[in-house]
């Protein structure tokens, strides 16, 4: 590849870099100042704070009960994983390997909530919900977040399937192989990379979720993130510093989760897969 080296390229190269790590280093700041005022006894107008203690975790996790908002936050995170994987990998099978008219219409709606913005068919979705009686329950948010889950796994799961050759399965059926021993012995080594991949980002899509989870989530059904943000703009005296404690544990649960996903699949790889699927 022939690079231009002439000097408005380089100033723009120049540019682009300095942009790019500005930007680094303001988020690392900004990271940087809530793990440390989380550990401060004192920080007011200077460089570093005037002691350290742990005592704000602890304050946090008995002021916001955070026990029972972490509990609440897995039970809904595992819900939705587990049906998100039942229903959106057999999803995924019928459209990679049966052609019908309107499958591209299919594959469009199944886009559609990971396209336009949450709110857009939140808001709609929770009144729905609210109207059925599922308002501030359990169900209503596991229901509200398989929304944009669903479509995601089913996405990320057709490219996998498609890269599997049906002769295989032809041959495993010739040979006796029922619907359940095929799955078991056949498909599911091949595929668990990819349900794994899709899965764990499912999980960590879900504990990040916002918006959705703020429209339909009531005193007992609220997650981590929801909590978060009713202890920032709640009423009443709080400690800074205790809020960025429940910060710092919301922020490390979903980096946990998402370098453990990061481990069995490459972002750029999926971009890759989803480029080479053929059309419908």
């Amino acid at each position: 590849m022939i690079r231009d080296q002439g000097l408005v390229s380089k100033i723009w190269r120049f540019a682009v870099w300095a942009v790019a790590g500005l930007f680094v280093l303001n988020l690392i700041g900004v990271i940087a100042a809530v793990v440390v005022n989380s550990f401060a006894t004192r920080w007011l107008g200077t460089w570093l704070p005037v002691g350290l203690t742990t005592k704000w975790y602890f304050s946090a996790w008995k002021e916001f009960q955070l026990s029972s908002v972490v509990l609440v936050t897995f039970q809904v995170v595992f819900t939705v994983v587990i049906i998100s994987g039942l229903l959106g990998v057999t999803t995924a099978y019928a459209l990679a390997r049966r052609d019908f008219p309107g499958k591209r219409i299919v594959v469009l709606l199944f886009l559609l909530p990971l396209l336009i913005p949450p709110l857009t068919y939140g808001i709609p979705l929770a009144t729905v919900l609210y109207q059925l009686g599922l308002g501030g329950s359990f169900w209503g948010v596991v229901l509200i977040n398989l929304v944009p889950s669903l479509p995601f796994v089913v996405l990320v799961m057709i490219p996998f399937i498609e890269q599997i050759d049906p002769r295989i399965e032809a041959a495993a059926r010739v040979f006796g192989a029922g619907t359940g021993s095929l799955f078991l012995r056949i498909l599911l080594p091949l595929l668990l990379p990819g349900m794994l991949a899709a899965l764990l980002l499912v999980l960590v899509r879900t504990i990040a979720m916002f918006e959705l989870t703020f429209l339909i989530a009531g005193p007992t059904s609220q997650t981590l993130v929801v909590s978060l943000y009713y202890a920032v703009f709640a009423s009443g005296v709080r400690a800074g510093q205790s809020i960025d404690a429940m910060a710092v544990i919301y922020m490390v649960t979903t980096l946990f989760w998402l370098i453990l996903a990061l481990q069995f699949v490459n972002p750029s790889q999926i971009v890759a897969r989803a480029k080479q699927q053929p059309a419908t």
